[in-house]
């Protein structure tokens, strides 16, 4: 795959480093001419000085042929533009861009950025998977068809203890999608399964109703 990385920081260093190990073709768009010559001397010219932002130094680049444009600069701004300028001047399928600010995710879905990665939110989400009294953790975002994948631990006093999954008010457009018990091998539920204390239940549910799901199976 041709893939364009704008930014040449740490995150855009590591990426392309990894990315070439796979065979990938990569190239690093980065603004800070000391910055590209130290990564062309430790990667091998793979870092063209120019910004990123520009429609111009995209297309010096054949951004239109690119396969994925990442963009992980310190700047949220710069990182919209370049995935934006991507996207619709040049069809670039996929996007990903990287959000400092946790409140811009979801203007950056709004405007098209096919996938943000935004470091707050990871290490939140592992915090909150080693808090045993936390009950849902986010496992993976489906933003491009509206859904998400949760993981929801169900606590000794849930009122979902001891139902039936056909039971339970689930709300519209959830399902539960596996069940991990620790004396079993995970299992997909049926209607007639019962929810026990200690389950861990993947499901599959909207952002808007993912408030709804927690309440079901965790509320007491």
């Amino acid at each position: 795959m041709y893939i364009i990385v704008i930014g040449g920081g740490r995150v855009g260093y590591y990426l392309t480093k990894a990315l070439l190990s796979e065979g990938h073709e990569v190239v690093i768009i980065e603004k800070d001419a000391g910055v590209c010559k130290i990564i062309n001397d430790e990667l091998g010219g793979v870092c063209i000085r120019g910004d990123g932002c520009e429609a111009a130094t995209l297309a010096e680049q054949g951004t239109s042929r690119a396969d994925i444009l990442i963009a992980v600069t310190g700047d949220d701004e710069d990182n919209l533009v370049a995935c934006q300028v991507a996207k619709y001047r040049f069809n670039v399928v996929r996007t990903i861009a990287r959000i400092r600010n946790p409140q811009n995710e979801i203007v950056f879905r709004k405007l098209g950025i096919d996938i943000t990665v935004d470091s707050t939110n990871v290490i939140l989400e592992h915090i909150k998977g080693e808090l045993p009294t936390y009950p849902l953790t986010h496992l993976k975002d489906l933003g491009e068809v509206g859904l998400e994948i949760v993981e929801i631990r169900i606590l000794p006093n849930s009122k979902a203890v001891g139902k039936k999954v056909k039971e339970l008010p689930l709300p519209p457009g959830s399902r539960l999608s596996l069940i991990i018990h620790q004396s079993q091998k995970p299992h997909i539920p049926s209607a007639d399964t019962t929810i026990r204390d200690g389950d861990r239940i993947i499901a599959i549910t909207t952002p808007e109703q993912e408030e709804a799901l927690r309440t079901v199976l965790s509320s007491t």
